[in-house]
């Protein structure tokens, strides 16, 4: 049966082809597209899901959550992902209508109305919806399957030397989503920079034609240029298109299971997802990480679930 998941996401180059991705694989259902405030603000990365949901027939809710952390000032990404969130794309005009509904609570309502175990949380962007879905409805905690979330690193960070952006956006929101209880994968930058946008997934790319693949294609060239610009990297790695793969083939990435806690106060470590690697994990220890990813196989799916949106 397909895995029923609510999207939560700051679309945003990366999430543009996670939407893409969920939409277009037949193992998942997607039950809701969220919104959140970071690479852009929520106005903009709202107006890109339904720009990126008429583009891909995507017929699911889209609706719009929090334009600001818990308690900081709010951060974007615009030297990434440009000042419209989608680079230099223009995205066809929206018809889908949004949501009247607060994402908090689109997430609660549609976790609620399904039996325990049934939905999965993918955020992928900062994690200011699902914490405060969590303070709204704690009963959601034993009733969602899984939070796969993009965020985070064991290593090095990208929005400090520690910490990573959708963390360091609202490190409050995710010591709340790390410490609920829940069983939770983070995908963080130590995978997630294992999934580079090569030459060859460019040509790949540009076979499938259409609305569907020069869309995704005239983002990634606006991607790898700004990677180039920022970090000195030929092929970019795309960041959330990995949580959602991890949801539809657990073949594609190993984990290892260790505690995670989210530093709060540090000088220059707030944001850092602080992973504990110097004893075996407690039994009940509920966090994992991704560790290696199949680069092969990721590719494989998203260019199969591209190819499938563009038929459509």
């Amino acid at each position: 049966m397909p895995r029923k998941i609510v999207l939560d996401c700051d679309p945003g180059l990366d999430d543009a082809v996670a939407m893409l991705l969920a939409h277009g694989s037949p193992e998942i259902d997607l039950l809701a597209v969220t919104t959140i405030g970071g690479n852009q603000t929520l106005e903009k990365v709202t107006r890109n899901a339904l720009s990126i949901a008429t583009l891909a027939g995507i017929t699911a809710p889209v609706a719009a959550g929090c334009a600001r952390p818990l308690v900081q000032p709010v951060q974007v990404a615009g030297h990434v992902h440009g000042d419209s969130g989608l680079g230099g794309v223009t995205p066809p005009e929206p018809t889908l209508r949004l949501d009247p509904r607060h994402a908090v609570d689109v997430i609660v309502e549609t976790v609620m109305a399904h039996p325990p175990g049934e939905v999965t949380l993918v955020p992928v962007g900062p994690l200011t919806n699902i914490a405060l879905a969590v303070r709204r409805e704690p009963r959601i905690v034993e009733r969602v399957a899984e939070v796969v979330l993009m965020g985070g690193a064991c290593h090095m960070g990208n929005q400090s030397a520690v910490a990573e952006f959708n963390i360091a956006c609202d490190p409050e929101a995710a010591d709340v989503v790390f410490s609920a209880g829940w069983p939770l994968t983070m995908v963080g930058l130590d995978l997630t920079y294992q999934a580079r946008a090569t030459d060859e997934v460019f040509a790949r790319i540009g076979e499938i034609g259409g609305p569907v693949g020069e869309f995704v294609l005239g983002m990634l060239g606006f991607y790898r240029d700004a990677y180039r610009r920022n970090r000195g990297l030929d092929s970019p790695p795309l960041h959330d298109p990995c949580a959602v793969a991890y949801v539809i083939d657990r073949a594609v990435m190993s984990t290892r299971r260790v505690p995670v806690a989210i530093e709060l106060t540090g000088t220059l470590t707030r944001g850092m997802t602080v992973a504990d690697f110097r004893f075996p994990p407690p039994e009940d220890c509920p966090t994992q990480v991704g560790v290696t990813l199949d680069a092969e196989r990721l590719w494989d799916l998203v260019l199969d679930a591209l190819a499938r949106v563009a038929s459509d």
